[in-house]
């Protein structure tokens, strides 16, 4: 988990300009500093969600449930690429194609850790095939479940405090999609090979 502190994310502008890049650990630190980041959504044939429970060693939202990976790309690295390097880290899945279907902004302090998470969200959905492997890593994941995302967005108002804070924004874009800011909508990711391989927190997602 330390040596991913250390990786090194793209600072952006509000427009997702880059601007400069720091460390996963300085971005972090209160007061934060906005920077790229992703989010990655399966969905399988009956349109639910994979949702994994953080596991308890992470440094931000542990033991919160989430979408099924989060991360950053490196600089100068695609979406596609990072995406799918975390989804085969924390899940043992992919690779997949991932369609972008929007983007946001969103600020949260996690009171347990005092870390801060400012990001600037490439939102993006990945279909789960039939039969396809699931090996989460521990280290990550503390456990899987599947949710339809209608019920989930309901669950998210009764009960926020169970979830990550940006849960809330990136089932918003899957059910609303309305594509990148960035880019043309419905933005297509491809993958790079496809070989077999608490009132401290807050959020603008929702």
């Amino acid at each position: 988990m330390s040596s991913r502190e250390d990786h090194l994310v793209e600072l952006v502008d509000e427009n997702g300009e880059a601007h400069g890049e720091t460390t996963v650990a300085a971005a972090h630190q209160a007061p934060g500093q906005l920077h790229r980041a992703f989010s990655v959504l399966l969905v399988d044939s009956d349109g639910q969600v994979l949702l994994q429970r953080r596991a308890a060693v992470k440094t931000r939202f542990p033991l919160r449930w989430a979408n099924a990976c989060c991360g950053h790309p490196q600089p100068g690295e695609s979406l596609a690429e990072a995406a799918n390097r975390r989804l085969r880290e924390e899940l043992g899945a992919g690779p997949v194609e991932l369609t972008e279907v929007g983007v946001y902004v969103y600020y949260a302090e996690d009171p347990a850790t005092g870390r801060v998470e400012f990001e600037y969200d490439h939102v993006l959905r990945g279909d789960f095939l039939p039969g396809a492997p699931l090996l989460p890593d521990p280290d990550e994941v503390a456990e899987l479940r599947w949710a339809d995302p209608t019920v989930l967005e309901a669950e998210l108002d009764l009960d926020p405090r169970s979830y990550a804070p940006w849960l809330g924004g990136v089932v918003n874009r899957l059910l609303h999609p309305s594509g990148s800011t960035s880019g043309a909508p419905g933005l297509a990711v491809t993958p790079p090979a496809l070989s077999a391989d608490d009132s401290a927190e807050r959020s603008g997602g929702r």
